[in-house]
């Protein structure tokens, strides 16, 4: 095999006791030391960041996004421009995703086949078939530094044949995106996939190794695994790609599951979280996570962090930014992003100089507890793994999947959850019944023809059970807006409570009998507590806990849903 030089990839040292790497590669446009996070800037511009900043606290390299970039402002712009960085006025390098994951963000509304995926776009609802190789062609015309091949991202909990049929077709689209590349000399990623299964990643790691890419991307995870089976799989991964190539994944995550995954051998990450949630008053620090809209900062005269030495910690005292969030001032969310960018900066720098030193295996010691902690509180207990069995199992704890559930709604999935202990049934029945009794729901989330009434619909989800009613409500949003895009829509802001997940985490287990689960929604929120649209405004939030003491943590509500769970009224199936 003859490797690329493209990149000039150089492994400088691996830490003792830990598969941790420093390493150094360069280019079209700078020299990047690894390990990085590199900020989302999903249209030419990271949310609420002055460019400049971002160059400022240490961003190497930006992510930019294929599939809304070809959208909007389209092909021609950036050949009028010449390329991204003179279009956003960025010196340094740019890396751009395929669009699989964006297409795997619209399960009713495309169409895979071997030839691409069609979609109808939601910016003129013309259809579009995107191809690896016009996936490819856009990402030329845009003039990243990294280019990603086009891949087929499916849950990370599918069932084995469909992880198989996903992973069969990524390798296929990925040569033919080699051939699309030509002699350019931008670099370009495979994608390894394979679900959670360790034999289908070992088998798409060696199909990929033997083509000649730049750098290896971890795929297919951060959409519906535990941490534990993220760890894992990440762990196997690494240890089947070549060593003087970068090693990227994809998608991932908060501080520590950057910690844990350098710790396996990760050289590249990006993840929306420092901005998506900075929106919501969370922010990050070496002693965990801090959520400002807690009462308990009001009056707090101190920093977010009294180590840090941003210009956020330096001249704002935390009952100051408290305020802001509770005001929704803008200025908050463009603050708090600026402090998690800063942070998740400081901490590669921080691990780039550990590993330098030798001294990685303490530093990961030292921070993996702390990074895990939620206002300074204990580390959050990790879920447990997804036992991976054939058939999947049908039971977690006292919920149980039941089926050939009759009088379902036509179109509906014919599965339910039931509570073994009090025998109520959870099913996709009652968001029908509640639009069938209150259709003016969609009339709230249209915007008037002159631009007002666009201030966000707030929709409380009592009960998130297995997220029924709030993925139904996703659905109709998003199918409302693309039919009438001429017409604006209000921002959704749904609330869920819970006083716990498992119904949702049965249900993610099972995509294939529940096809609401078929969307990076439901995943992300299990997983985050938080999911916020990258196409369309609508941002999920879940509470934890009892509602009459959470829900004074939460925007108050303009709808309020509330879930009826029923008894059985016939012999289900399980």
């Amino acid at each position: 095999m003859t490797w690329s030089k493209r990149l000039n990839f150089e492994l400088l040292r691996t830490a003792t006791g830990s598969r941790a790497r420093l390493t150094r590669f360069k280019t079209l446009h700078n020299e990047v030391t690894t390990p990085i996070f590199m900020p989302v800037g999903t249209f030419a511009t990271v949310r609420t960041q002055p460019l400049d900043v971002v160059e400022e606290i240490g961003a190497q390299v930006l992510l930019a996004n294929t599939f809304h970039l070809m959208l909007r402002p389209g092909p021609e712009v950036f050949q009028k421009f010449g390329d991204i960085h003179r279009f956003m006025g960025w010196p340094k390098s740019v890396l751009t995703d395929s669009g699989g994951f964006q297409i795997f963000c619209l399960p009713d509304a495309r169409h895979i086949t071997e030839e691409g995926a069609k979609f109808r776009a939601y910016t003129d609802k013309r259809e579009i078939m995107l191809t690896p190789e016009r996936s490819i062609e856009m990402q030329k015309i845009i003039g990243s530094d990294i280019m990603m091949v086009l891949d087929e991202c499916i849950p990370s909990t599918s069932p084995y044949e469909v992880a198989k049929e996903a992973m069969e077709r990524t390798h296929r689209w990925a040569a033919r995106s080699l051939a699309q590349r030509g002699d350019t000399p931008q670099a370009m990623f495979g994608i390894v996939q394979g679900a959670c299964f360790p034999d289908l990643r070992r088998e798409s790691a060696k199909v990929l190794c033997e083509m000649p890419f730049d750098g290896f991307a971890i795929g297919g995870l951060a959409v519906g695994e535990t941490s534990a089976e993220r760890e894992d799989s990440t762990a196997l991964v690494t240890e089947l790609l070549p060593e003087h190539l970068p090693r990227y994944l994809m998608g991932v995550g908060t501080p520590r599951d950057l910690l844990e995954a350098v710790h396996r051998g990760v050289d590249m990450f990006d993840c929306i979280l420092p901005t998506a949630l900075a929106q919501q008053g969370v922010v990050f620090t070496w002693n965990g996570k801090i959520d400002l809209r807690r009462g308990r900062y009001r009056l707090d005269d101190g920093s977010l962090d009294p180590t840090c030495q941003c210009k956020v910690c330096r001249n704002y005292s935390i009952a100051y930014l408290h305020h802001l969030q509770k005001v929704k001032e803008p200025l908050a969310w463009q603050l708090l992003a600026t402090h998690n960018l800063t942070f998740y900066m400081k901490l590669m720098a921080g691990m780039r100089r550990a590993i330098q030193d030798d001294t990685f295996l303490d530093f990961y010691r030292t921070h993996r507890e702390n990074l895990g902690r939620s206002d300074g509180g204990e580390p959050p207990k990790r879920r447990p793994p997804h036992k991976k069995t054939k058939p999947a199992p049908l039971q977690i704890g006292r919920f149980e999947i039941v089926q050939n559930i009759e009088n379902s709604t036509p179109g509906t999935s014919c599965a339910a959850i039931r509570d073994t202990i009090s025998g109520e049934i959870i099913h996709g029945e009652i968001i029908h019944e509640l639009f069938a009794a209150h259709p003016k729901i969609l009339d709230l989330l249209s915007g008037q023809d002159n631009g007002e009434n666009l201030t966000p619909l707030v929709v409380w989800d009592v009960g998130l059970g297995a997220a029924f009613n709030a993925m139904a409500l996703i659905s109709a949003y998003e199918s409302a807006g693309a039919a009438n895009d001429a017409k604006p829509m209000r921002p959704l802001h749904i609330t869920s409570f819970a006083t716990e997940t498992t119904p949702l985490e049965l249900a993610l287990g099972h995509p294939w009998l529940f096809p609401h689960t078929r969307h990076a929604g439901p995943h992300t929120l299990w997983r985050e507590n938080l999911w916020q649209s990258k196409h369309q405004n609508v941002k999920w939030e879940l509470f934890l806990g009892d509602f009459i003491e959470t829900k004074e943590r939460a925007t108050e509500a303009d709808v309020v849903l509330i879930a009826k769970p029923t008894k059985p009224t016939n012999e289900e199936l399980p």
